[in-house]
């Protein structure tokens, strides 16, 4: 543990999930943000960075790793699932508010890529939330799907279908990439993807380069911006304009 940080676990659904709570030095019950990482990452991906910045303002910053990733209890491993992890931010949501060290009515939510369209859709279900910050946030997986060409559609069905079957027989699931240059199948394989992603991971990491494929048949059922209209906190939503997933 370090000094200005906590190991929390809690549960969502009965699954122990791992926490981070960050706290400023000096400050009596302080916000909290809480936050999760996007596609297939893990909190040890760079979040601390983050967290400390909101420390440094005299916040604080409440970190978790999804069921079956990281540090995290829960199978099956690597299943990126938008119904799942939106119960584990309404757990975590729940979990903070129970925690004497931050004010409970001044809680934030922080979510990056795929969990910005999870903070969207959290702040949406729990209109105690006061603040929103969604960084290139994965809005409308039907949108998305619209910049994959052919090829690369008819591989997702079919890996997605192969891990279907594997699931209703009670296997173990089948696994694509989440990340891989240009050419070769993953979730993600547009130039610079590969890169960019291994970038942030450290060196002694759990995270693994894998994700049950049954994730690309759940996509397109994935669009957080059907409940934007029921936000009632303010957002800031920060876009990328040469974003090769997400148009602007």
């Amino acid at each position: 543990m370090e000094r200005d940080r906590m190991d929390l676990d809690f549960a969502s659904r009965g699954t122990r999930l791992a926490g981070w709570l960050f706290r400023p030095k000096g400050v009596v019950r302080p916000p909290v943000v809480v936050m999760a990482h996007g596609l297939g990452a893990t909190r040890d991906l760079g979040l601390d960075v983050f967290a400390r910045r909101f420390v440094s303002a005299g916040l604080a910053a409440f970190v978790f790793d999804y069921r079956g990733f990281g540090d995290s209890d829960g199978l099956p491993r690597h299943w990126v699932s938008p119904r799942r992890h939106g119960q584990d931010w309404d757990a975590a949501l729940a979990f903070i508010r129970t925690r004497a060290e931050v004010d409970d009515r001044r809680v934030g939510l922080w979510g990056t890529s795929f969990s910005g369209g999870h903070v969207i859709a959290a702040a949406a279900r729990n209109g105690r939330v006061k603040a929103v910050v969604a960084q290139v946030p994965f809005v409308d997986g039907r949108a998305s799907l619209k910049g994959q060409n052919l090829p690369y559609l008819l591989q997702a069905v079919g890996h997605g279908l192969r891990d279907l079957v594997r699931q209703i027989l009670d296997r173990t699931p089948h696994y694509v990439p989440v990340v891989a240059k240009p050419g070769q199948f993953a979730l993600l394989n547009k130039e610079d993807a590969l890169d960019g992603y291994l970038a942030l991971v450290p060196q002694g990491s759990r995270w693994r380069n894998e994700c049950a494929a049954r994730v690309l048949l759940e996509i397109p059922r994935f669009r957080p911006i059907l409940s934007a209209p029921m936000v009632a906190a303010p957002v800031l939503l920060v876009a990328a304009e040469q974003d090769a997933y997400i148009p602007i």
